[in-house]
């Protein structure tokens, strides 16, 4: 009767959680194979790290900058607010029985000028706030000598940044010096959202994107850039992430926690491997390249889709895990162990002859 059951469990295909590495890569060896195999070795990762990069563009791109001057200056935009006081009797600016004069709110023009009353044009962009008071009062002082100019600057479009989303107070930021940094505008319009995964600083300017991971910029002093009049600064969730299959400890979809991630550090995320389910010796990525990145030989793929084979029972698979990076978009496949299919025709077994013991421990 054990003979019986054993040939008909033989004949069947057992249920599994996940594939066996034999299943997945068996294609491969066919005379026409879709797909390319790979075995990453610790000799092999020169050459792979030079292979396209897929799913993002390899790193995220921000700059540095130095140290700028503590005071701002005027641009286009920004509205001035002129006090002027005058004590002699007669005064063309003050009225009778008064010491000052507040005139209406003066936005300066695209051609950096405002005008004044008895002045005329003014060119006062590019000039700081104490330089353009200097030059207001230098111009009154042929229609009134005496007088003093109090100035207030409001900065306008051209002189503050845009605080988009992802803090607590988005909105308009003026900038009081040119050495205001990323960090001090974050601050002032609340800082990073709580509730944000992996947050990224994301800045635009002139056409360009920037991007760094919040906590890269907090951890590095020369990433606290001076931003711009005109810059837009928005904080998003990184949203780079990959897929987890097969004997894991989870299975689902995994975002990335850093700027780059090795396939040891992506294990570590996942929850590593099931002891008594998982292949170490056939961990497998999956990933998708385009037809442009196809290079036949070490300097590229040679078809659009690969399966990179790692062996994490051996030293050298071990070190090469630790140095090939996972691609947003990515695929991990832990195998399951082919012993997992003996271990089950045991048990269904040791059911009707009374082994069930020894099959536990196998």
């Amino acid at each position: 009767m054990s003979v019986t059951v054993a040939l008909g469990v033989a004949g069947c295909s057992l249920p599994r959680g996940a594939a066996i590495q034999s299943e997945v890569v068996s294609e491969s060896r066919e005379e026409e194979p879709s797909f390319q195999v790979v075995e990453v070795t610790r000799d092999d990762i020169p050459a792979l790290s030079q292979w396209p990069v897929t799913g993002w563009t390899g790193h995220y791109h921000w700059f540095s900058d130095g140290r700028g001057p503590d005071s701002s200056v005027i641009q286009t935009g920004d509205t001035l607010q002129i006090v002027v006081w005058d004590n002699q009797e007669n005064s063309l600016l003050a009225g009778d029985g008064t010491k000052l004069t507040e005139m209406p709110p003066m936005t300066v023009s695209s051609s950096g000028k405002i005008f004044m009353p008895y002045v005329g044009d003014v060119t006062v962009r590019g000039l700081t706030q104490d330089a353009a008071r200097d030059r207001l009062q230098e111009r009154l002082e042929a229609i009134a000598s005496s007088a003093q100019v109090q100035l207030a600057v409001i900065e306008g479009r051209n002189n503050s940044v845009d605080v988009v989303g992802g803090v607590g107070a988005p909105g308009r930021v003026g900038l009081e010096s040119r050495n205001t940094g990323i960090l001090s505008v974050i601050a002032q319009s609340g800082g990073i959202k709580d509730e944000l995964r992996n947050p990224l600083v994301r800045l635009q300017r002139g056409g360009k994107t920037y991007d760094i991971l919040a906590r890269d910029l907090l951890a590095d002093a020369d990433s606290n850039v001076r931003v711009r009049g005109g810059d837009q600064i928005t904080i998003v969730e990184d949203e780079r992430s990959f897929n987890v299959l097969g004997a894991a400890g989870s299975q689902q979809l995994l975002y990335f926690e850093k700027e780059t991630m090795s396939v040891m550090e992506a294990l570590s995320a996942m929850g590593g491997l099931e002891a008594n389910r998982a292949n170490p010796k056939g961990v497998l990525i999956l990933r998708d390249y385009k037809a442009g990145d196809l290079k036949p030989g070490m300097d590229g793929p040679d078809m659009q889709q690969v399966v990179f084979t790692l062996d994490l029972t051996s030293a050298d698979g071990l070190f090469a895990a630790r140095q090939f990076n996972i691609h947003p978009g990515d695929t991990i496949l832990a195998t399951e162990s082919p012993v997992n299919a003996v271990r089950t025709i045991l048990g269904l077994l040791g059911n009707v002859v009374g082994f069930g013991n020894t099959a536990s421990n196998i």
